[in-house]
């Protein structure tokens, strides 16, 4: 028996859809992250991918998600749409507030959906993204709970943090990246603790401060900022940013569900986007063509565009489905109703 499973695409919806809605999900929000999560799985971003609902699961079951709450879409201001979640998935919030965020960037040029008491775990750039693909640039933020060490520390208080960029390229792939302030993803160690392989040197420390490469001990103790001071200084703006000035909490101050309690799993989540024709008029255009010039010196040197190996393994999946270890093929089973 291989170690893993093989799924077309439907396959890997269908699945997804069976384990969100028969643990109590509605129509809605299991669509949302059905969404999300597959398209983390196609481009072969396994961390954010069909092994997440497995935590969306455990978290709703632990009561730190309402799975079937609709959001509220507040018109805050001309270039302001706020999105009270009410303690659901965020993936929802932001699909039910995009249409707000595209007519009010084309309108002022930048707009800003902030959406509030928010559920939040899946990757950005299928956010920032969808932003793109309406001729607009794309922003994303959110913290996370309180995972990484500031830079000259020992203890956890700033969140993975990550952000995420989308620049349009019609009739091209955008250019777009998304990564974490911290650095790796925490998903990424968790799959090194899953499959007992040791993390690489720098990645994390243990409860003592020291260095460590066992994930065990790296989940328990802190993650490290990327760059150091550098990094740590852009986790805290993103805190700042999709937190206190969107009228919402700190990373630090929420914490994950358990069997014992709800938890605190709530946090905000700011999406800007810029509409280069409203900056510009009728020579947008031109700027934008422009800006393929940076690109392509870019690659002229044998660099590569953040996301390419993300559109190739798009490519890839699109032609012969996602791949995912046996394992948790089975534990995603598991969560479903017999037939």
């Amino acid at each position: 028996m291989t170690e893993t499973v093989t799924l077309t695409i439907e396959q890997a919806e269908k699945l997804s859809l069976a384990v969100l809605e028969d643990n109590g999900f509605g129509e809605e929000h299991a669509g949302a992250i059905m969404r999300s999560v597959v398209a983390a799985q196609i481009d072969e971003c396994h961390s954010h991918g069909l092994y997440r609902l497995m935590g969306c699961v455990q978290t709703a079951r632990n009561g730190g998600l309402d799975t079937h709450v609709l959001p509220e879409i507040i018109d805050q201001a001309p270039a302001v749409t706020r999105v009270n979640a009410h303690k659901g998935c965020s993936l929802l919030g932001f699909e039910m507030g995009l249409p707000k965020l595209v007519e009010k960037a084309r309108h002022c040029g930048i707009s800003v959906l902030a959406i509030n008491n928010c559920f939040h775990f899946s990757a950005l750039w299928p956010e920032v993204e969808q932003i793109s693909a309406h001729g607009l640039v794309g922003m994303a933020m959110t913290p996370t709970h309180a995972f990484v060490a500031p830079a000259g520390g020992t203890k956890p208080l700033l969140g993975t943090n990550p952000i995420a960029f989308s620049w349009p390229r019609p009739g091209k792939t955008p250019y777009t990246f998304d990564f974490a302030t911290s650095m790796i993803a925490r998903g990424e160690i968790e799959l090194h603790r899953r499959a007992g392989k040791a993390i690489p040197e720098g990645w994390a420390i243990d409860t003592n401060g020291a260095p460590t490469t066992d994930a065990a001990k790296a989940l328990e103790g802190a993650m490290l900022t990327f760059g150091g001071h550098k990094g740590s200084a852009l986790s805290t703006m993103i805190g700042l940013l999709a937190g206190p000035l969107i009228g919402d909490v700190l990373g630090h101050e929420t914490y994950a569900a358990s069997e014992d309690a709800p938890g605190k799993p709530h946090h905000g989540e700011m999406i800007i986007a810029f509409s280069p024709e409203t900056f510009l008029g009728a020579d947008a255009q031109q700027h934008l063509d422009h800006a393929e010039e940076l690109f392509d010196e870019i690659v002229k040197q044998g660099a590569r565009l953040p996301s390419q190996r993300r559109f190739a393994a798009r490519e890839r999946s699109h032609k012969n489905g996602v791949t995912i270890p046996r394992a948790l093929h089975d534990e995603l089973l598991a969560l479903t109703a017999p037939q």
